[in-house]
């Protein structure tokens, strides 16, 4: 059996901004790429009805949501991060990275759904009934996925604050 028309590009185009979005759900760069592999190989065989439905973006999305979510692969939680550092200084160039350093830490500590939910839509900016589709839930659910993620992120982000930045 060969390689389905167009599949190929497609990988080319799209695979850097999967595995974006596969890293900021699972942490992990090589998990990441695990997930998006994964993914890829399960749309593979379909992938000529896939172009048919022209929404191919939309298909790849659903299957790795779909990837993740019901992945049932346990990381191993034996190692503990130590603590950040304090905050540099705000003129410094690499503060940034600091922030987002914090951020995808922050990220982690969420329930499976709810980090999908917050990466898919303040990530990749979808709407609140797009996600839904791709989680295959009510647009409810997304809404108070959203509610519980943002504000576990908020008391994360204040009890660092209160701790100095850390």
């Amino acid at each position: 059996m060969g390689e389905p028309a167009g599949f190929s590009e497609y990988v080319a185009g799209q695979r850097n901004a999967l595995v974006r979005v596969a890293y900021l759900l699972t942490g992990d760069g090589n998990a990441a790429e695990d997930l998006v592999q994964t993914a890829l190989v399960r749309v593979w065989p379909r992938w000529s009805k896939v172009v048919q439905g022209h929404n191919a973006d939309a298909y790849v999305r659903k299957t790795l949501m779909s990837v993740f979510l019901n992945s049932r692969r346990r990381r191993w939680r034996g190692e503990l991060a130590a603590e950040a550092l304090e905050y540099a200084d705000p003129s410094d160039p690499y503060a940034g990275l600091d922030e987002a350093d914090r951020m995808m830490r922050y990220l982690r500590l969420l329930p499976r759904r709810q980090r999908a939910v917050i990466v898919l839509r303040y990530y990749a900016d979808l709407g609140e009934a797009d996600v839904a589709d791709l989680l295959g839930c009510a647009v409810g659910t997304v809404k108070s996925q959203s509610a519980k993620a943002l504000g576990t992120l908020r008391e994360l982000l204040a009890r660092a604050d209160e701790r100095g930045g850390a």
